[in-house]
């Protein structure tokens, strides 16, 4: 392998961005970041602790689910879930965020970066309910930086198109944690586990 090593290296290679790909970038959410937001029903969240080591984890929620609090600071739900909490550990030791917003269908995201901190409570979480379920907690970005992502990399990838799905070309969820991470239990009570019923304790907190 040849490695870069240096910026210099990289832009030799690569070249210098186009004018418009920097001008693009802004501090403040435009009314269309807004109705992205609004339309939205997931995101990527990475984070990168204090000694290095980096998280990415999907959020997903009905559309809208990040809330706009005011045109510099949004707001990400947290759901039951494997309890974890890699991202969470580290904005606790690095408050520095990046998100990547969706739109099911369409090829350009809205990317977020920022300062982010973890609320317990606040008034806004009445906002947050999904059926009835209050937030655990929530992570409140500090918008720095924002701009909307091209679709290329979708357009490559062909991620939407139905007819290159092919889901059945791994195995299923239920074989996968019978390998990797549950290998004393059955694959029938993991099969049931992961089934149709899974969805319902989607906001159940135990």
């Amino acid at each position: 392998m040849r490695r870069i090593t240096s910026e210099a290296e990289l832009r030799e290679l690569v070249g210098e961005p186009l004018p418009q790909a920097l001008a693009k970038e802004r501090t403040r959410l435009h009314e269309l970041d807004r109705q992205w937001l609004a339309a939205s029903p997931f995101c990527l969240i990475a984070t990168s602790g204090a000694d290095g080591t980096c998280d990415v984890s999907p959020k997903g929620d009905p559309p809208g689910f990040t809330l706009v609090l005011d045109d510099t600071t949004v707001a990400i739900p947290e759901r039951p879930g494997n309890r974890r909490v890699d991202g969470f550990r580290n904005v606790l030791a690095n408050p520095h965020v990046g998100l990547v917003h969706f739109v099911p269908g369409r090829g350009d995201t809205l990317r977020i970066n920022g300062r982010a901190h973890l609320v317990r409570d606040a008034p806004f979480f009445e906002r947050m309910e999904v059926r009835g379920h209050r937030p655990l907690l929530a992570l409140v970005v500090e918008v720095e930086q924002v701009f909307h992502h091209c679709s290329k990399a979708f357009l490559r990838s062909r991620l939407w198109e139905e007819e290159t799905w092919a889901p059945d070309a791994v195995p299923s969820r239920a074989v996968l944690a019978r390998a990797l991470e549950r290998p004393g239990e059955a694959l029938e009570d993991l099969e049931r586990y992961y089934g149709p019923d899974y969805a319902a304790g989607l906001y159940r907190t135990s």
